[in-house]
């Protein structure tokens, strides 16, 4: 599937009735999902089961699926050594007369709740140094395995030339943009899929191989609005960041502040800009490190 298909119409899921969906989900899980405390997103809907469980279900255009497929989820279950919820089961099918699939999987209910209600957090949670040993053990241990996924932040397959594009437009004084080092990553690493105080991360259906230092530069970017998480997340993945990879990523993730949608209001854009001069300067004063 590539991007010359037709694009789903869009579909606000915080609006539109999903009662025949639910009902779907339910038959095929054979589940009762908790209709009264669901959790409605533009995309995707989440909720209780009556046996303790969690259910994610996704409705994603044909546009937005890969080669790969759209089953993160159920291959991430694969992972050894990272926090995340078990994956019990799941059903994928076609909405009839459009270029749209659903997805619904069971997962395991996590206890603590997403350190942020959004991607970016303005205050700081005061998490424990408990959470910040299971993130690195987690992200340690994501990046020690392999995959023939490729990561898709931002819905956008991450490659070499998507890389060098998105910087060269951004930053047009950076003369090197070469990726070195691909790992797995979960490639949507923001405080509302992180979980607090006890460590998981949740939300996989887009992780794959990625360079390294993406989910540390997303994590890190979304807390710049605050200084001193901003810094812990860089003293904790230090060495993500002083690779040559993690500075070019974080330089990814500040191209989105700063583009053409950047506004003078975003508590992300005045320290957006002083680190993008920072890790310009240090790329191109070190262009071989």
């Amino acid at each position: 599937m590539n991007g010359s298909l037709p694009a789903a119409a869009q579909v606000d899921l915080r609006r539109q009735p999903v009662d025949d969906v639910l009902e779907r989900v339910e038959q095929a899980l054979h589940v009762r999902l908790d209709r009264q405390a669901l959790l409605r997103k533009r995309r995707s809907l989440g909720g209780r089961t009556e046996r303790g469980t969690w259910v994610r279900i996704e409705r994603r255009g044909f546009e937005r699926i890969g080669a790969q497929g759209w089953n993160g989820t159920e291959a991430a279950a694969v992972l050894q050594g990272v926090a995340m919820p078990e994956w019990y089961q799941g059903v994928a099918w076609r909405e009839q007369g459009e270029p749209v699939m659903w997805r619904a999987d069971e997962l395991e209910l996590m206890t603590s709740p997403s350190v942020g209600k959004s991607a970016l957090v303005l205050d700081d949670p005061g998490l424990p140094d408990t959470w910040w040993e299971a993130l690195n053990a987690s992200l340690d241990a994501l990046a020690a395995q392999r995959t023939p996924r490729i990561a898709t932040p931002d819905t956008v397959t991450i490659t070499q030339e998507q890389v060098t594009q998105t910087l060269g437009e951004a930053f047009p004084g950076l003369s090197d943009t070469r990726i070195e080092r691909w790992a797995p990553a979960h490639a949507d690493l923001t405080w509302a899929n992180v979980m607090g105080p006890e460590f998981s991360v949740i939300d996989w259906e887009d992780w794959g191989m990625a360079p390294r230092g993406l989910d540390a530069a997303t994590l890190w970017g979304n807390a710049l609005a605050v200084p001193a998480l901003a810094g812990r997340v860089r003293h904790e993945r230090r060495a993500d960041f002083e690779s040559r990879d993690g500075k070019l990523m974080s330089l990814l993730f500040l191209s989105k502040i700063l583009g053409s949608l950047s506004y003078e209001g975003d508590p992300l854009l005045a320290p957006a800009r002083k680190e993008a001069k920072r890790l310009v300067d240090e790329l191109q004063s070190t262009p071989d490190k």
